[in-house]
């Protein structure tokens, strides 16, 4: 819920803080006192369009902020995280909207500074402000039908998540057909490129890292001899000489003497040096047999060095054609194989995608008409619930009418779809257009709602609405700005009563003129407007039990010097009060 708006420098508010009751608050205030400033704010805080014919004179700007409390649906939390700012440490969010002399708007969100169309996403979550110049959320043809399906529940979300899914699948199938079919030739061309490829691996059969073992091959066979002298020079140094020249005894026969020469000594310190030269004797042994073992492998082979080199040239044909090295090249094969499995454009492939699209199509009909059916049912009683709240708001006449039709296709339509021997679109949410109508008495025609009702009326029918479906709106802040105008007497006690059931679950704040609507409020603010040094000022501010009474009376024109106007405005919180508690004890 929105538990704080501060407004700054917005047209006579200069500074002026609300703080709104979790159900229902109401503002009041005299012609001109700026109470549509208030909704301004709000407007600005959903990010709406900024003006900066509002900011007062002498500000440089004006600033509105609200502080939102609550548990905060995972929606709205991704879009706060999304943003990167951050709930305050008693879990609040705060978001905030600038609006320059020069024309310049700035949003901040938890924190960071964000673009205004944050602010507006997250409004769509949070608030919904209907007024008489809004493009009011549930007159959107889309809002409509989602109004329908809302107020339907479980009734269209089954056969909805149906389409959903199938529709999905159907889509991918059209999609492949229609690409293989397009584009046949071309992928035909690719698949004989790919299939020509992993003809000439196979033929050469690379294996993982090969390359690289040929390489150090290569290297060993063209030093061949080079090799053997260092090798067998290093082992007549460790070993001795291949013929036994005792002048040539080596490494390993000098330390042998050593060991000899050692251990024939009387001296204990001399002696204990023998052990350490037996295990170098030891290594030097490992070492000069690694080293015949070596040479016996090492082969001056010209024959052997030809074949490496040949195996070498068919490897490398292939690394310039398809990849770095042998992996690489073993990587593509496996990537080409891939993409043939999704490039059979043979009649048989072709009319197996065919035969896939129509099963689904078929399934995909049966979802839409169950869809469309559902709807249907939900569209007569929607409209009954709402005509019924309409007659006791001065709408008696006035019937709404909730229409399901569906859209038709052209047969140019790629999402074209034949349901009920009819052509229509296959839309993400199914084949139908809800529209919502108006009849304002039993001889006038029906009419969209935006054209066949007033500004009074439109706001009226849009709390009718959100009466009926408090029990599945998302949204937890509603505003209304004037939703009483042209209605007075008993039907103004009716939107009062209508709006106090709508706060029991939901946070509602409303602007308004009448007293019978501000009776049924749980706070009452009022928008007071002065004069100090020629400065015209607007500020706002909380009423106390006793102010709200000469408030109440001030709104019953102007009665609030007069104790029969006192008297009236008791009369009417009374009845209000008794009219809320009896509802609750009811509910």
């Amino acid at each position: 819920m929105l538990a704080e708006m501060r407004i700054q420098g917005l047209g006579v508010i200069e500074d002026a803080v609300l703080e709104l009751h979790p159900g229902f608050t109401v503002v009041t205030g005299e012609t001109g006192a700026g109470k549509s400033m208030v909704v301004g704010g709000l407007h600005l805080l959903s990010g709406g369009r900024s003006e900066s014919s509002k900011v007062r004179n002498g500000k440089g700007r004006a600033t509105v902020e609200g502080r939102f409390e609550g548990i905060f649906a995972e929606h709205v939390a991704r879009i706060v995280v999304d943003s990167g700012g951050e709930p305050d440490e008693d879990g609040s969010l705060i978001a905030l909207r600038s609006v320059g002399a020069d024309g310049r708007s700035r949003a901040h969100l938890g924190g960071r500074s964000v673009p205004v169309s944050v602010l507006s996403d997250l409004a769509d979550r949070l608030l919904a402000v209907h007024g008489q110049n809004d493009q009011l959320r549930l007159l959107r043809p889309a809002e409509q039908r989602e109004v329908l399906d809302r107020f339907a529940g479980e009734a269209v979300a089954g056969p909805l998540g149906e389409y959903h899914a199938t529709r999905e699948e159907w889509l991918a199938v059209v999609t492949e057909l229609a690409e293989r079919t397009s584009r046949s030739r071309e992928l035909a061309q690719q698949a004989d490129m790919l299939r020509h490829g992993l003809g000439e691996i196979a033929a050469v059969d690379p294996q993982p890292g090969e390359d690289s073992e040929l390489a150090e091959q290569v290297k060993r066979l063209a030093a061949a001899d080079e090799l053997r002298a260092a090798a067998s020079a290093a082992q007549a140094a460790v070993s001795g000489a291949p013929d036994g020249d005792p002048d040539a005894p080596g490494a390993l026969g000098l330390v042998g003497d050593a060991r000899r020469r050692l251990a024939a000594t009387e001296d204990s310190v001399l002696r204990d040096l023998e052990p350490r030269l037996a295990e170098a004797a030891v290594l030097l042994a490992d070492v000069g047999a690694e080293l015949g073992g070596y040479l016996d492998t090492l082969d001056a082979d010209p024959q052997r060095l030809e074949q490496v080199l040949a195996r070498q040239a068919e490897l490398k044909k292939l690394t310039r054609k398809y990849a770095a090295d042998a992996d690489g090249v073993l990587a593509w094969a496996e990537d080409a194989r891939q993409r043939l499995s999704t490039m059979d454009t043979s009649e048989e492939a072709l009319a197996a995608l065919a035969a896939r699209r129509d099963e689904l199509a078929v399934q995909l009909a049966g979802h839409a008409e169950r869809l469309s059916d559902a709807r249907a049912v939900a569209a007569a009683e929607l409209a009954k619930a709402i005509t019924t709240e309409l007659s006791g708001l001065a709408m008696g006449q006035a019937e709404i009418e909730v229409t399901v039709r569906r859209r038709r296709a052209d047969p140019a339509d790629q999402h074209a779809l034949a349901v009920g021997g009819e052509l229509v679109h296959a839309g993400p949410d199914g084949v139908d257009d809800v529209e919502l109508l108006l009849r304002a008495h039993a001889a006038a025609p029906p009419l969209p709602v935006h054209k066949g009702a007033s500004g009074g009326e439109l706001s009226r029918v849009m709390l009718a609405i959100e009466v009926v479906l408090a029990h599945a709106d998302t949204v937890q802040t509603l505003v209304f700005d004037e939703v009483d105008a042209g209605v007075g007497g008993r039907a103004a006690v009716e939107v009062g009563r209508r709006l106090a059931r709508l706060a029991r679950s939901h946070q509602v704040l409303v602007v308004t003129h009448l007293p019978q609507v501000a009776a049924f409020a749980d706070r009452h603010l009022v928008v007071d407007k002065g004069t100090a040094a020629g400065v015209t000022r607007s500020d706002v501010r909380t009423l106390e039990p006793s102010e709200r009474v000469l408030e109440l009376a001030r709104m019953l024109a102007g009665m609030d010097d007069t104790e029969t106007g006192r008297a009236h405005a008791e009369e009417l919180l009374a009845a209000a009060d008794a009219d809320k508690k009896k509802a609750a004890g009811q509910g």
